[in-house]
C-alpha cells in the first residue's frame, strides 16, 4: 500500500492537481453563470404573465428559419423563459435558445444551450475546460487517469494512516484520525497531509465515482454494467396509443436534444397546444422547472420533464397528447430505481446543483483541501531527498521494496485477482499500474547494479 501511494502519488497527482484547480472553477460555475449572463437568466420587468404560447410565438420570430424543439418556461418570478430551438450547425447535446421576457413576450436575446442542465457558454467554457482541457478526446485522458485513480490513492491513504494511528501505543483511539497530532512538529506535513485527506475522503470517494461515470473507457464499463443489472435511468415513451411506427423515449439522464425538430406540422400549431400541456403539466404535480419537447411528428406526443436546477430533487415526467390534453404517460421520480436515483443525486452534487450554493462552497472547499493534501504530499517527498550526488540533485526515496515477496500466498493471489479486474475494468488504472511494476523492477535491478558495483 505504501508503495502504491507513493508511486501514484508522484505520477498521477499531477493529474489530480489540475483536476482539483479546474474542479473548483467548475464547482463555482452555476454562481459564475448566474453574474456572467444576467440578462439573459433574469429580467427586472413585474406584472402578469403572457400565456406561454405568446413567448413562444415571439421566440420563434425571433428565429424563424430554425425548428422548435422545446420550450423552458420561467420558473420563477424574475427568471426568463428559454425557446429552444435545433440548429444544424451546432455541436452535439448544443441547441440554440431565445431568452424571453415572460412579462412583456419580448426576446432579451439567444445563446447556445447545452446538455440536460442546459449550460449557457460561460459555464459549458468552464466545464469542458474540467473534463478535459479543451483539448478534446486526448484531453479527456487526463480526467479519466485522475478520476480513475483519486480513490485508489485516497482508500491507501486511509489504510497507511490507520495502521500508523494504532501503532502508537499511547494513542490507540481512533480519534486520532480525524485530528493532527501537534506534540510532533517534525511530522506536522505528514500529520495535516493524512488527516485533511481524512476530513475529505467521503466526498472525493463520491467525485472520483461519478467522474468515472463520465469518463471514456471506465465510463464505458459502467455503462454496460447499469445496462445489465437494469439500473438505466427510465424514460417516459413519446408514442401516442393508436399510431404507427416507433417513437423514442424521452425524459433520459443523457445530454442529448431529446427530439428532433418538427417539420410536418408548421411551427405555430404546436406552439398553439403549449399552453395546454403546460397547465396538464402543473396539474399533475410537475412543480419544478420544466421542459417541454414539442414532437416533430404526427403520432408523438408532448413530453414535460422536470429539469436539473439547483435545489431540484426529483425530476418527474409525463407525456402529453396535445390536441386533447390526455395524459399518454407518467413517470415519477419516485418510481425509479434506487440506482439510477443514486446517479443521478451523484451527478448533481458533482456538478454543484443538488444544494445550490451551499453545494457549491462545499466542494470548493473539498478541492481547496485536496490541493493543500497534494502539495503536502510533494513536500514529503521533496524533503526525502539524499544530499547531492555526484553533482545531481537526487529525487525523494520511494519506500522499501519486497513488500510483494514477503506477502502470503492467499493474500497476494486475490489481492493481483482484484487488480486485474479492477485494471480491465478501469483501463487508467491498469495501464499506469503496469507503468509503475515496470518501473519499480527497473528501480530494482539498478540498486543491485550499484550494490554490486
Amino acid at each position: 500500500m505504501l508503495r502504491l501511494h507513493f508511486y501514484a502519488g508522484v505520477f498521477v497527482a499531477p493529474f489530480i492537481l489540475i483536476a482539483a484547480v479546474t474542479g473548483a472553477l467548475y464547482a463555482m460555475s452555476p454562481t459564475l453563470e448566474s453574474i456572467t449572463d444576467r440578462g439573459l437568466l433574469h429580467t427586472d420587468s413585474t406584472g402578469p404573465v403572457k400565456p406561454l404560447s405568446e413567448q413562444v410565438a415571439a421566440g420563434t420570430m425571433a428565429e424563424p428559419n430554425l425548428s422548435l424543439v422545446a420550450v423552458a418556461p420561467a420558473q420563477n418570478a424574475g427568471d426568463t423563459t428559454r425557446i429552444i430551438f435545433g440548429d444544424p450547425t451546432l455541436g452535439a447535446s448544443e441547441r440554440r435558445a431565445v431568452f424571453i421576457d415572460p412579462v412583456t413576450a419580448k426576446p432579451l436575446g439567444d445563446s447556445v444551450v447545452y446538455g440536460s442542465s442546459g449550460a449557457l457558454p460561460t459555464r459549458t467554457w468552464i466545464d469542458t475546460l474540467h473534463k478535459d482541457l479543451h483539448l478534446g478526446d486526448f484531453g479527456r485522458y487526463y480526467s479519466e487517469i485522475a478520476a480513475s485513480w483519486l480513490w485508489l490513492i485516497a482508500l491507501a491513504g486511509l489504510v497507511l494512516w490507520f495502521r500508523r494511528v494504532r501503532a502508537r501505543r499511547e494513542k490507540r483511539s481512533a480519534g486520532w484520525l480525524l485530528r493532527p497530532d501537534r506534540s510532533r512538529p517534525r511530522a506536522r506535513t505528514l500529520n495535516w497531509h493524512a488527516v485533511v485527506g481524512v476530513w475529505i475522503l467521503p466526498v472525493l470517494l463520491l467525485l472520483s465515482a461519478t467522474g468515472m461515470t463520465w469518463s471514456k473507457y471506465a465510463g464505458e464499463n459502467v455503462t454496460k454494467l447499469r445496462q445489465e443489472l437494469s439500473w438505466t435511468t427510465p424514460a417516459v415513451t413519446a408514442k401516442l396509443p393508436g399510431s404507427t411506427g416507433p417513437a423514442k423515449p424521452a425524459g433520459g439522464e443523457h445530454d442529448g436534444h431529446g427530439t428532433s425538430a418538427p417539420s410536418a406540422a408548421p411551427a405555430a400549431n404546436k406552439a398553439a397546444l403549449v399552453d395546454t400541456v403546460y397547465a396538464v403539466a402543473r396539474a399533475n404535480g410537475l412543480e419544478g422547472p420544466l421542459e417541454i419537447s414539442v414532437p416533430a411528428k404526427d403520432g408523438t406526443a408532448f413530453v414535460a420533464k422536470e429539469l436539473r436546477r439547483p435545489g431540484v430533487l426529483t425530476l418527474d415526467s409525463i407525456a402529453v397528447n396535445g390536441s386533447t390534453g390526455v395524459v399518454t404517460d407518467t413517470l415519477r421520480y419516485s418510481d425509479w430505481p434506487l440506482a439510477a436515483k443514486l446517479t443521478n443525486w451523484g451527478i448533481q452534487f458533482h456538478m454543484g446543483m443538488m444544494f445550490g450554493l451551499l453545494n457549491q462552497l462545499l466542494l470548493l472547499a473539498i478541492m481547496i483541501g485536496l490541493l493543500t493534501v497534494v502539495v503536502r504530499g510533494y513536500l514529503m517527498w521533496w524533503r526525502r531527498r539524499p544530499t547531492k550526488e555526484a553533482g545531481m540533485v537526487a529525487l525523494g526515496r520511494a519506500p522499501r521494496r519486497g513488500a510483494l515477496r514477503q506477502t502470503p500466498i492467499t493474500v497476494l493471489v486475490p489481492f493481483l485477482a482484484v487488480a486485474a479486474v479492477v485494471g480491465w475494468f478501469a483501463p487508467m488504472i491498469g495501464i499506469p499500474l503496469l507503468g509503475f511494476l515496470l518501473l519499480d523492477v527497473l528501480s530494482g535491478l539498478v540498486s543491485r547494479r550499484r550494490a554490486t558495483a
